[in-house]
């Protein structure tokens, strides 16, 4: 059994779908850490009533003499707002996935995250967005891409309408992904993953 953190910055749906998925047995993993840079954020409070050790921690430093004090295998960003350091990005090469709410590379980079990424995505009138989950490298939603799910907005009213469908289609991929980790099923060759059968 793997050891998994998930930092978060917000409410904490996408790591709720994570806790769900391993007390329902789908992750050979144990969530033995919640980590976020905000104190207010709900999903410490989602951590805690499943008995999982939440901390806020802003500093990276701290955030990497925590990972290795928990022996982590594998940490989860989910919905984390904050830059990871390229220190804990060497440490823990592709052992580091995120969740992205649009179809990598479009609608990704610097600047592109939560509501912005909907509200960009209304803007131009998309048809097809979606959520990418990707390993982490030292660019901003470069990483290798491991599992997307597209989703029909073509009638859509609004960003957040958006945001509804597509986090739908989040909390489906980002637990499949981290069960595909866990069971060592996933390969990086080239910079493309390859699930293994």
């Amino acid at each position: 059994m793997l050891n998994i953190a998930v930092c978060v910055s917000g409410g904490g749906t996408d790591l709720q779908s994570v806790i769900d998925a391993v007390e329902a047995g789908s992750i050979n993993g144990t969530i033995k850490l919640v980590i976020s840079n905000r104190k207010k954020a709900y999903a410490l409070e989602r951590a805690k009533k499943h008995g999982i050790k939440a901390e806020v921690i802003k500093d990276q430093k701290d955030v990497l003499r925590r990972l290795e004090e928990e022996h982590i295998d594998l940490v989860v960003l989910a919905g984390y707002l904050a830059i990871v350091s390229d220190e804990i990005i060497e440490k823990y090469h592709n052992k580091i996935i995120n969740i992205h709410p649009s179809l990598i590379p479009s609608f990704c980079g610097p600047g592109f995250y939560g509501m912005h990424v909907h509200e960009a995505v209304y803007k131009r009138g998309v048809r097809v967005s979606g959520c990418t989950v990707h390993f982490v490298s030292s660019e901003v939603d470069g990483g290798p891409i491991i599992l997307q799910k597209a989703v029909d907005i073509t009638d859509v009213k609004s960003p957040e309408e958006i945001q509804e469908r597509v986090l739908v289609e989040e909390h489906k991929i980002l637990p499949q992904a981290v069960a595909l980790f866990c069971d060592g099923k996933l390969a990086v060759v080239n910079e493309r993953v390859e699930i293994k059968k």
